[in-house]
């Protein structure tokens, strides 16, 4: 296989050593506005830069999309026009009207895509939703979600970002959908800006929370910052009427417990989405290239994107407005 990668940063890097180490993949064909950043990314892989999107679509079997956001909606498109498989990071497009109208061009051109929500691979989360898809943890009451940063994103990077729920917890929206198989149906949210003055600049906030209610009567909450001073802390407790579990909790979990007889971290902490989640990157790659080998239905499609794009939207009114947002309020 030929693998097209678009957008070389940080994420970009990843993908492109990701699914360069796998057998099947015999050439990454690398295209970035930088130029820099393509030459680096392809000498890392032993692949080769070409000068275009186009061409690196053209010469490819499937393609991946992780450049800037703005971006991302006109490189699917793209590559719906030439017929190629593409997996995108998250989101599918930069907002809600763009996303719906993709979804739209991909669903009538029968596309394959795959959305970058990689909490659906990691082993834990796996565990979770086998474990309450089996029976195992009975009748389900509560999730709670719980994503930290490390540190806030670079000052430029907040006024493109869509917004802290938009940015970064969509990621714990579409967990939640993807674990209860149930759709938010009402959600209440309120953030504040508590040490980062430039996120109010932009009417962004750098600390946030949501309750929600999904459409089979589970009870779901959700609490962001965007600076965590130990490490980066995604977290997800599943109560359930038979077992209470955990995911995120272990010897590299940033956060200081003060009973006497807590264990102490042994490990460095997690320090970004790039270390804490390899594992489920990878293992969302691997899914992909049999994705675009034609073996197995794409695990989060287009529509999975355009619905925690929904509830991103729900979360974003309710702050504003001080009132709960129920889904048929965002079309």
């Amino acid at each position: 296989m030929r693998i097209a990668l678009l957008g070389a940063g940080r994420i970009g890097q990843l993908h492109g050593r990701l699914v360069a180490e796998q057998p099947e993949v015999e050439e990454v064909i690398v295209y970035d506005v930088i130029a820099e950043n393509a030459a680096r990314a392809a000498e890392a892989v032993g692949g080769r830069v070409v000068a275009t999107a186009e061409e690196a679509i053209a010469a490819a079997d499937a393609v991946i999309v992780a450049a800037s956001t703005n971006m991302h909606a006109p490189l699917v498109a793209l590559c719906i026009d030439a017929g190629k498989p593409v997996f995108v990071e998250k989101p599918l497009a930069f907002d809600l009207e763009s996303t719906v109208a993709l979804v739209e061009k991909a669903e009538a051109a029968n596309a394959v895509i795959q959305v970058g929500f990689q909490r659906r691979f990691d082993p834990a989360y796996v565990e979770a939703k086998r474990l309450l898809d089996s029976g195992e943890l009975g009748t389900l009451y509560m999730v709670r979600l719980i994503a930290h940063d490390h540190t806030p994103p670079p000052d430029a990077y907040i006024p493109v970002s869509g917004g802290l729920f938009r940015d970064s917890s969509i990621h714990d929206f579409d967990a939640l959908r993807w674990l209860t198989g149930s759709e938010i149906v009402e959600v209440y949210a309120t953030g504040a800006v508590r040490n980062f003055p430039v996120f109010a600049q932009y009417d962004d906030v750098d600390t946030g929370a949501c309750i929600f209610t999904c459409e089979n009567g589970v009870i779901g909450s959700h609490a962001q910052t965007r600076q965590n001073p130990l490490g980066y802390d995604v977290r997800m407790e599943v109560i359930g009427s038979r077992d209470a579990v955990c995911v995120g909790l272990d010897g590299r979990t940033p956060i200081r417990s003060l009973e006497a007889d807590a264990p102490v971290m042994a490990n460095p902490a997690w320090d970004s989405f790039l270390d804490r989640f390899e594992t489920a990157y990878r293992t969302e790659l691997l899914a992909f290239l049999r994705v675009a080998r034609g073996e197995i239905p794409s695990p989060c499609t287009a529509r999975d994107a355009m619905q925690a794009m929904r509830i991103a939207y729900m979360a974003t009114k309710s702050r504003l407005e001080h009132r709960p947002v129920r889904l048929d309020e965002v079309p």
